[in-house]
């Protein structure tokens, strides 16, 4: 299922973009595998409460969010995972668990962990867990504007 409004975005903004079809995958680990991706560069979006605010958090396939790191780095006071009820209905046009990095789309903030900044490509799903799309990560960047901060322990310089 492609998302129209991400394709449709990218190309406004003149981005180009791999689609990459998969088998259809549940994890961001098996979805790695399964596409060929280096987990390092393929983001996942794990939902967040920041102080109450839904947030999403963008990270390597190959890491797990450290809640305090992100606590620190957000200046938050209280963080906790999103469940799937409170955060399906801002992505009507997505399978729950495959939205893709783009808050902008869907009017939420987004952090990026800085450890996903460090490759030239970025991989994510494309709102369906069945097909990544794969473009450069400055375009990426450029286009959503995130806030950089540092949310798992592999990402500590």
């Amino acid at each position: 299922m492609p998302l129209p409004r991400l394709r449709h975005f990218l190309d406004v903004a003149g981005v180009g973009y791999e689609p990459i079809a998969h088998p259809r995958t549940l994890t961001a680990q098996e979805t790695a595998a399964a596409a060929h991706v280096p987990g390092h560069t393929l983001a996942k979006t794990v939902m967040v409460h920041l102080d109450g605010k839904l947030t999403m958090a963008v990270l390597t396939a190959d890491a797990m969010i450290d809640f305090d790191l992100l606590r620190d780095s957000t200046g938050s006071t209280h963080v906790e995972l999103a469940d799937e009820v409170s955060f399906a209905h801002a992505f009507p046009d997505c399978e729950v668990g495959a939205q893709p990095p783009f808050g902008n789309l869907y009017q939420l903030p987004v952090l990026v962990d800085r450890e996903l900044t460090r490759d030239r490509y970025i991989a994510f799903n494309e709102g369906c867990h069945t097909t990544l799309l794969r473009m450069l990560y400055a375009d990426y960047e450029r286009l959503v504007h995130p806030r950089i901060v540092t949310m798992t322990h592999s990402a500590i310089v």
